[in-house]
């Protein structure tokens, strides 16, 4: 009993410095990500299709789904840089609201990991997040662990103007599983 208890609180200290290493990641993914570029990804034409949807063709949308290459090649690399400030597996995912009612938010760029703790495989957009509409409201970070074994750390991205435009999810595992993505 008394090795279970000091694995738990070994993992609990490093599940915490995990968190704080991801929110010092998100923090300086605020100041970093351009939210002026980041508005420029997605196509207007693939927008308006991953709004719409045709009953004769279901995969419409993702198959005409296409991104303005620069602003795409630019914010992917500026995440990618962000990953590396720390020295586990971790992810920058970059997500933007769609205006839609009921507000939903889509996921322009997932990185290197693929790893997520809210993306589900394959949806163009998803209903907003409490968490992310926390985010996206206040421009406060937060600190996400509803998932077992995930850390996300949500910041907010903001333009020129100072208008909070999208968010990043800052994410790792607290027990990375290297053959998770080998089926």
């Amino acid at each position: 009993m008394k090795t279970v208890l000091v694995f738990l609180a070994i993992s609990a200290a490093a599940a915490a410095q995990t968190a704080k290493e991801l929110d010092e990641v998100a923090r300086v993914a605020g100041v970093m990500v351009d939210g002026d570029l980041c508005q420029r990804i997605v196509t207007r034409r693939a927008l308006r299709y991953m709004l719409e949807q045709d009953p004769r063709d279901p995969y419409l949308a993702s198959d005409n789904y296409d991104v303005n290459h620069e602003p795409f090649i630019r914010t992917k690399k500026t995440l990618i840089r962000l990953a590396r400030l720390v020295d586990f597996p971790c992810d920058v995912n970059l997500w933007m609201p769609l205006r839609t009612d009921p507000p939903r938010i889509h996921i322009v760029i997932r990185n290197v990991h693929e790893m997520s703790q809210f993306w589900r495989w394959g949806a163009l957009h998803q209903e907003m997040f409490p968490p992310m509409k926390r985010v996206l409201e206040t421009g406060e970070r937060v600190t996400v662990t509803d998932r077992p074994g995930w850390i996300s750390v949500l910041a907010p991205v903001r333009n020129s103007l100072g208008d909070i435009v999208g968010l990043v999810e800052v994410v790792a595992r607290s027990r990375p599983d290297p053959r998770e993505n080998v089926k």
